[in-house]
């Protein structure tokens, strides 16, 4: 386990009764203290992954990691707003799709569907080891297909993240500090519509 003394402030999020608290308690920090995660423990956390749901089971994510030696080379890969805190990351990725069937190859347009599924599961096991991790948006896409020499035609790079273990948000800088508290969530109204979309 990796334990932070610093303890969220989950007042905000009101999940319907019941839900369990894994969920509503997931949350994406940016206020990360460097610390070493245990080989055997990143391979828990991207087994959680390899158990996902994918449509005809194809399994099209694919997750690029940092090492020690590479943790520069992954954080230049960044936007320059999530390199200011993506630096005190543990681990920093990449999540790739895969763009085709294996067993047809025609295109799969449920991949990025699919490495979504698999990026919650990473997620939640990540969270039982006592780590958080941020997923990003924010990323050089040109320079990560050129860098690792990823084909474009066969693979999609989709998203960022960083796995690390929490700090206090007072570490962070403006503007970052002011964002360091558990999001709220829409109603479930806005959300769920049974048996017809709701029109204008």
């Amino acid at each position: 386990m990796y334990p932070s003394p610093y303890q969220p402030d989950f007042s905000k999020r009101d999940p319907y009764p019941g839900v369990d608290p894994m969920f509503p308690t997931r949350w994406s920090p940016r206020a990360l203290v460097k610390t070493a995660i245990a080989e055997e423990d990143l391979l828990r956390i991207f087994d959680a992954a390899r158990w996902a749901p994918s449509s005809y089971n194809e399994q099209p994510w694919r997750f690029l990691v940092s090492t020690t030696e590479t943790f520069d080379t992954f954080l230049g890969l960044l936007v320059e707003a999530n390199q200011k805190w993506a630096q005190n990351a543990s681990v920093l990725g990449f999540v790739v799709a895969k763009r085709h069937f294996t067993h047809n190859d025609k295109p799969n347009d449920c991949a990025v569907f699919d490495c979504g599924s698999a990026w919650m599961s990473m997620t939640f096991q990540a969270r039982l080891l006592g780590l958080y991790t941020h997923g990003m948006a924010g990323i050089k896409k040109d320079a990560i297909y050129t860098t690792f020499g990823i084909d474009r035609e066969r693979f999609e790079v989709v998203a960022g993240f960083a796995i690390g273990v929490l700090d206090a948000r007072e570490t962070l800088p403006k503007p970052y500090i002011d964002w360091e508290v558990p999001s709220p969530r829409k109603p479930l109204a806005e959300i769920l519509f049974q048996g017809a979309w709701p029109q204008p």
